[in-house]
């Protein structure tokens, strides 16, 4: 009889389908398909993380105010809006305003809520993180191909430093499940190199990074290194814009929850638990193998209370 892991392996299996009505596109994805396929300079990144981050607000600034906001020039802004293609900033704003309205729309107003308890608004931020990964996977195509190349890849890399490292042990940890060579790097400088570097001549294709905030120089050019000797990066992140996006091969986005001294990240580990779902998906053969040969070796040594 198959584990309880096993028989949720191939329960679990990712089925692309229709994209369902619900699945239409939230405000912040409609924001950002404007800045899609545009290469933005670090001002004009800055730019558009605020516009994101304050949509409702950013939709109705004067370029003066705007600009004051972001800590930017006003000539910037108005490069910015043309290198969107826009005529100008007041026909950006003109885009964003109906984006904006629908926004405020469908969010009704918690504020009264928020008061009560603050541990219940920090849960109720993540739970809107969980419903904006929710709309994300509505289209679970690019989760999919990033496990199926990420269990091709013999050995995979897995990278995560300072605050990420948790996130990386977890993923490493269930991943060396289903994949026979997975390696963990949770220092940077000359080490990360090293094993980067070794994972590639050892025949490698791929590293996956996690990157929270604060995010670390340290884990950009533990990523850019990864490029150098030929790895591609697959990277879970709570950003949408920025260096470490823009190293990225390919970039799998979760927020992370900011309401409490510390952060939280339920968003970012049900992304990572999907991944793996993914990978699992990519060799069903090898994923059930290896699974029953560890669940004979876990009974053989106790490794686990009875349920």
């Amino acid at each position: 009889m198959p584990s309880g892991q096993q028989a949720r392996a191939q329960a679990s299996a990712i089925t692309p389908g229709a994209q369902s009505p619900e699945a239409e596109a939230a405000p912040t994805d409609r924001v950002l398909a404007l800045f899609g396929g545009h290469r933005l300079s670090p001002g004009q990144r800055r730019i558009a993380q605020y516009m994101v981050d304050h949509l409702t607000e950013a939709a109705f600034l004067s370029i003066t105010d705007l600009a004051e906001r972001v800590g930017v020039s006003q000539p910037s802004v108005t490069r910015f809006a043309s290198s969107l293609g826009f005529s100008g900033f007041p026909a950006l704003r003109e885009a964003l305003q109906p984006i904006a309205l629908s926004a405020v729309a469908a969010s009704p107003d918690t504020r009264e809520e928020i008061r009560r308890n603050e541990l219940q608004a920090a849960v109720d931020a993540e739970i809107e993180n969980l419903e904006s990964l929710r709309r994300l996977l509505a289209d679970p195509n690019q989760v999919l191909d990033v496990g199926r190349e990420l269990a091709r890849s013999t050995p995979l890399t897995i990278l995560g430093l300072r605050i990420s490292v948790s996130l990386a042990e977890y993923f490493a940890y269930a991943a060396r499940r289903i994949h026979p060579d997975v390696r963990l790097v949770t220092r940077g400088g000359s080490v990360a190199y090293d094993a980067l570097l070794q994972s590639r001549e050892a025949g490698g294709t791929w590293v996956l990074a996690f990157a929270m905030p604060r995010h670390a120089n340290e884990t950009l050019a533990a990523m850019r290194a990864a490029r150098r000797t030929g790895l591609r990066v697959a990277l879970i992140t709570d950003l949408t814009l920025g260096p470490l996006v823009d190293e990225a091969d390919v970039a799998l986005t979760a927020g992370t929850g900011s309401r409490l001294v510390f952060d939280s990240y339920a968003a970012p580990g049900v992304m990572s638990a999907a991944v793996l779902q993914a990978m699992a998906d990519a060799d069903p053969g090898r994923t059930q193998g290896r699974l029953e040969g560890y669940e004979q070796v876990a009974e053989q040594h106790d490794f686990f209370l009875e349920d």
